[in-house]
């Protein structure tokens, strides 16, 4: 085996924690996803108690056993109809325990639910146990390309593909397992960005191979969707045109849905990328791109297919002599008119922030504009702009900060508004998966917090360790605060205030200040000798004014801004004197050097878990804040050399900084 079980490596649990009934499980229900539920248990509780267990199926027994049910007529407070098939309930009755789905998925979560609490000692404090999904739709969307590659990719290449052939063996079913023991229920198993193999995807070429994943997907309560090329009828149809209010193009849609739909009829969907960073999309023929989800939506309807149509559309051939252009804005001024012109089967994915996962961002203003379309949230579970999976950087802190975001004004959290949350995977055939093996903590914890987004940052952190790493209280101890801590480490030595960007171009891991600076990506700092900062306000880019109050006036004004925000919406001088009493100069010198000390002392700390957890994970660990440590020092370096060398001001506190 050349890959771990990560987060389902079930060591033996102690005997006080063992009940007669876990070795006697009976299954009350039938179906592809119970017989996954049942085939579950077994591997799990085995593993556990440390000897087979073999389901029973049929009958009640006269011994305590575990019980697995589905049970349609099972009574939930939900009105929205995809979350009430999707709810469960653990519940002790004198010696046993029942698990009840409301559909045979909903067992599953119900499963992998009640074997967790069984492995971390959580029985007694949780039953009864009542779980309606925070949100339906819970998604992982790989960038895997067919040659093997994986764009954004940092724990090596692809296990779905290698030279244009599609793999299938153990370490397939083995994701499949992971994905769904985390809530997942959707896989887009190719990158947005469509290459010209991965257009034949939806064609006989592979849809033989997408079926084989798609069953696998299926038994574990999980829909497979592809990334589609919208140039699809050119390339593959001989049409001369992929315009999406041509009858031809309609036409040629409608029948290579209905094929795949033949080939598999569990298919989830397309998602799409149109329009951005040169792909194709409606633009091109005057349309909008309502015109073209809507079309694409149109032949899924008839098969409960969903199109999901990413919202990260704008110029990405900017001057950057233009001061009035503002990348920020563009999702926002492509899709607010569109409100309430999109079919019922589509969803926009919106990012999280309006620019493309830096390490701080405000939260997008679209989840705030749009009210009559349906949206889901997309984050960035690889770290590409956070570390890579070299520096450790926990991203479940900003994500529980995006979901609860008063985006209304009124109380209306971001979580409130989605129907769904999308995460760019961080997967690829590395013994570990991730990489690093505390990246998985992002992997884990994104699936956990779309279940359930009353979960603490903490409570994630927690469970992962002592699932993943040990059970024992000083390794958790020591793992937990230095994830939980880590963003902030992160963003110290990087981005100062909101600014982001200042990137090596390409790679995007290092420090590149003016990297960026004068290319067409409108990611610009506006550094001077005075001071930095895009100003967005209503006398700069107008970008303030797509959000509600009370953030349009907040963002606006200096005095208010968040600080952690400042100079993503203000121009400020470096003398400006935030609330902590330090210059702005003095706090960008204060926090690269506080970075690394930072980054200094968790290396440290894990140096002291050497002998407490298994050897592989340490050693990778360990070099990884190597690593981490060499590139922090570099930021501290570099930044703060170049911001001297704009301003003169020295130092405070009289540090070392290349002049």
């Amino acid at each position: 085996m050349n890959y771990t079980k990560c987060w389902l490596d079930y060591k033996p649990i102690p005997e006080n924690l063992r009940r007669p009934c876990y070795y006697e499980p009976v299954l009350l229900a039938s179906g592809r996803v119970a017989e996954t539920a049942a085939e579950e248990y077994c591997i799990s509780m085995s593993e556990m108690l440390d000897e087979p267990v073999e389901m029973r199926r049929g009958e009640p027994v006269d011994e305590p056993a575990v019980y697995l049910e589905v049970e349609e007529e099972l009574q939930t407070a939900e009105t929205d109809a995809a979350l009430d098939r999707q709810t469960f309930v653990i519940r002790g009755e004198e010696d046993n325990i029942i698990i009840t789905g409301k559909s045979e998925e909903a067992l599953l979560q119900g499963v992998f639910a009640f074997t967790r609490m069984v492995y971390l000692g959580e029985i007694d404090e949780k039953l009864p146990f009542f779980c309606t999904p925070s949100t339906p739709l819970r998604m992982m969307d790989h960038w895997d390309d067919m040659d093997g590659s994986i764009e954004r990719g940092y724990s090596g290449r692809s296990f779905f593909y290698d030279d244009y052939e599609m793999m299938y063996n153990e370490r397939i079913e083995m994701y499949a397992r992971l994905m769904a023991s985390i809530g997942t229920n959707a896989i887009t198993i190719n990158n947005v960005n469509v290459h010209e193999k991965e257009t034949f995807l939806i064609t006989d070429v592979y849809l033989q191979q997408v079926k084989q994943y798609a069953e696998l997907f299926a038994r574990y309560g999980i829909r497979l969707y592809t990334s589609v090329n919208f140039a699809a009828p050119m390339q593959l149809g001989g049409l001369t045109v992929c315009d999406p209010l041509d009858p031809d193009v309609v036409a040629w849609w409608e029948k290579t849905v209905k094929h795949v739909y033949e080939v598999i009829p569990e298919f989830g969907g397309f998602l799409v990328k149109a329009d951005s960073e040169g792909r194709p999309g409606p633009f091109t023929y005057g349309r909008t791109h309502a015109d073209g989800a809507n079309m694409l939506a149109r032949a899924l309807a008839p098969y409960g297919g969903t199109l999901v149509w990413r919202c990260f559309v704008y110029n990405c051939g900017q001057d950057w002599r233009d001061r009035q252009t503002d990348r920020a804005r563009a999702a926002y001024d492509h899709f607010m008119e569109l409100d309430g012109k999109f079919d019922d089967n589509v969803i926009l994915q919106i990012k999280n922030g309006p620019m493309d996962f830096q390490v701080r961002e405000p939260v997008s203003p679209l989840f705030g504009g749009l009210k009559k379309t349906n949206m889901m949230l997309e984050v960035q579970i690889a770290q590409e702009y956070t570390g890579q999976q070299i520096d450790l950087c926990y991203l479940i802190p900003m994500w529980k900060e995006v979901l609860a975001f008063d985006i209304g004004g009124d109380g209306t959290a971001v979580s409130h508004v989605v129907c769904g949350i999308a995460g760019v995977i961080n997967t690829g055939d590395d013994e570990n998966w991730t990489g690093n093996d505390l990246a998985a903590a992002n992997l884990y914890g994104f699936g956990r917090l779309a279940m359930d987004q009353t979960l603490s940052a903490e409570q994630i952190a927690n469970e992962w360790s002592r699932l993943s790493l040990s059970r024992e209280d000083d390794v958790t101890d020591t793992v937990v605060p230095m994830l939980c801590g880590s963003w902030a480490t992160y963003e110290k030595y990087n981005a100062p205030l909101g600014i982001g960007w200042m990137v090596t171009p390409h790679t995007h891991y290092g420090p590149d200040i003016d990297g960026y600076e004068y290319d067409r990506w409108g990611t610009y700092h506006r550094a001077d000798l005075h001071g930095i900062g895009v100003d967005r306000t209503g006398v700069g880019t107008g970008y303030v004014e797509q959000y509600n109050e009370p953030w349009r006036s907040r963002y606006a004004d200096q005095a208010t801004c968040p600080e952690e925000l400042l100079l993503f919406f203000h121009y400020i001088p470096y003398t400006y004197e935030l609330k902590t009493g330090k210059t702005l100069i003095q706090h960008i010198y204060d926090t690269h050097f506080e970075g690394v000390e930072e980054v200094e002392a968790m290396k440290k700390q894990w140096e002291g878990l050497e002998g407490k957890i298994s050897e592989r994970s340490f050693a990778c660990v360990k070099d990884r804040f190597a690593r981490q440590l060499e590139n922090a020092k570099e930021w501290r370096d570099r930044v703060n050399t170049y911001f001297y060398r704009k301003s003169g001001i020295d130092d405070e506190k009289g540090r070392t900084i290349y002049k």
